[in-house]
């Protein structure tokens, strides 16, 4: 029987379509099994995606989530994504709440409105379908040229961004990003924290960010901080400085509760001086390093006659001393250069603290200046009127000169001692009497002294020595009187009269004598003038 070849060609085509049938079905199933169990993001690649059913993530690819959990935001999905995109990527929230109506958009990330570094380099794909909403975040051309990191670099910039990160989360001060409308876009660990405390035990971290401090924040501007709900020692005054940037700002809150009570304590200190100095009669001015009026207390006003709006202009020291001169209120020299000299030694005298004059002023007034020097290199100038304890010093010295020329003028001779036994006075019936003159010699004229003068120029006797004694006693002293006899036979007359405030006044009256002499009482007289 011979081989059929028409027939076995049959069968082999029939076999072949059969397997490649049977091939076309299979694959078709397949797909569309994968189809019904795979994810919607089959044709992702590497993209960043998000599915959101209204605000709860449906599904997102691994850098999707990546992304998610690098944003520094508690709360929902949607949250964390927008305190990503907004910064990034201008009315954002307003295309989305849009996006039923409009099906699809794309945004640009150029940052215009606070954005950070890098924004510019992406791109941002919504679309609506069916009710969900598709979000796909991819970088630029320009981004996708960058050249590619080996693992080393880019091992490398993610220990660095991480050590960033945390420096920043560390941060003991309050650090924030607002944007052109002055919201909370970004804020660090201790912002968060702090934040954080106004919120209920149910509430979630709105966004924006909830803003702690006043708006608008300018630099140098010291706040304070006072909210409810955050405890007493995390609130208080801090110094911010705020960057500005284009359509933002970056601001630095840094506690400045100590400084402030360093300077409300300073301003007290300083109030309570000027309050003690308003009080006193003395004129006080205080001149700081430079020279310049920093402090002055109303006596300045009195004493000086300046203008009070002139010493509020903190003038310098040698102009408050030409308007002291304009007004007649410093000692006159014979010529402006020589005064300008003796100003610039009155400085140097007063910064060392060695200054003191009296000022003898053409109305007749005496003041008392005196320079003391300041710590860092200030000095204080103090003014004091002394016209009335100069007026009192002369009419004391008047009455002393009167009491002297009425003793003087006695025919008695006199010596008056005082509490301690030291001679106050003696008249020039004393000198002539005695043979010498006690206040003009440098030794020490006490009682002891005085008497042993007397029994040099007497006969022995111990009068002199109860005369001692009777100066020496304070209480319950009576006048008393007694006789000595003198080297040259005079016979010599005592009396011994106690005076108020236990001083003591001896007198001596030789017998026989009507007088002293004219001329010999005028002698005395210029010799002590003298």
């Amino acid at each position: 029987m011979g081989f059929d070849w028409a027939l076995g060609l049959w069968m082999i085509g029939v076999a072949v379509a059969a397997a490649l049938s049977g091939t076309l079905v299979l694959s078709a199933w397949h797909l569309r099994a994968s189809r019904r169990s795979g994810s919607v993001f089959r044709d992702a690649g590497s993209e960043t995606l998000f599915l959101f059913d209204g605000d709860t993530l449906v599904d997102a690819t691994p850098q999707a989530r990546a992304l998610l959990s690098a944003v520094p935001v508690t709360g929902g999905a949607r949250r964390q994504l927008m305190a990503f995109l907004v910064p990034r990527f201008a009315g954002v929230e307003e295309r989305l709440a849009a996006l039923p109506q409009e099906g699809a958009f794309t945004l640009a990330g150029a940052a215009p409105d606070g954005g950070l570094p890098g924004g510019s380099d992406l791109r941002l794909r919504c679309e609506w379908r069916g009710g969900l909403t598709r979000l796909a975040v991819t970088g630029t051309e320009d981004h996708h040229r960058l050249p590619i990191l080996d693992p080393m670099t880019h091992r490398a910039i993610d220990e660095e961004l991480a050590l960033l990160r945390d420096i920043a989360g560390r941060a003991p001060v309050l650090i924030w990003r607002e944007n052109s409308a002055a919201e909370v876009v970004w804020a660090n660990g201790a912002y968060i924290a702090l934040a954080a405390q106004q919120l209920g035990e149910d509430q979630e971290m709105p966004w924006p960010l909830p803003r702690l401090l006043p708006t608008p924040v300018t630099a140098g501007q010291r706040v304070q901080l006072s909210l409810p709900g955050i405890r007493d020692e995390d609130q208080g005054w801090h110094e911010a400085t705020a960057f500005g940037q284009p359509g933002g700002q970056t601001v630095f809150a840094i506690p400045a509760d100590r400084l402030v009570r360093t300077e409300v304590s300073l301003r007290n200190f300083r109030q309570t001086l000027t309050k003690t100095f308003a009080h006193l009669p003395i004129g006080l001015a205080i001149f700081d390093r430079d020279r310049q009026l920093a402090l002055f207390n109303p006596a300045l006003l009195d004493l000086t006659a300046l203008p009070p709006d002139l010493l509020s202009s903190r003038p310098t020291l040698f102009a408050f001393l030409d308007a002291m001169r304009d007004r007649n209120m410093i000692p006159e020299p014979k010529d402006y250069r020589s005064w300008r000299r003796q100003m610039a030694d009155l400085e140097k005298a007063a910064a060392s603290g060695r200054y003191e004059e009296t000022w003898i002023l053409p109305s007749g007034q005496t003041y008392r200046v005196m320079g003391r020097p300041h710590p860092d290199g200030a000095m204080a100038l103090l003014f004091e009127d002394i016209s009335t304890e100069m007026s009192r010093t002369r009419r004391y010295r008047a009455d002393l000169e009167l009491g002297q020329s009425v003793i003087d003028a006695m025919d008695e001779a006199v010596a008056v001692f005082s509490s301690s036994g030291g001679l106050l006075m003696a008249n020039a019936a004393y000198s002539r009497l005695w043979g010498h003159e006690p206040e003009t010699t440098l030794e020490d004229m006490g009682i002891a002294a005085m008497a042993a003068h007397w029994r040099a120029g007497s006969a022995p006797s111990d009068l002199w020595t109860q005369a001692e004694d009777f100066v020496a006693t304070l209480k319950d002293r009576r006048e008393w009187a007694a006789e000595a006899r003198l080297n040259d036979g005079r016979l010599l007359h005592c009396r011994f009269t106690p005076l108020p405030g236990s001083t003591t006044m001896i007198s001596f009256r030789p017998a026989g004598q009507t007088g002293a002499p004219d001329a010999d009482r005028e002698a005395f007289r210029t010799r002590r003038r003298a």
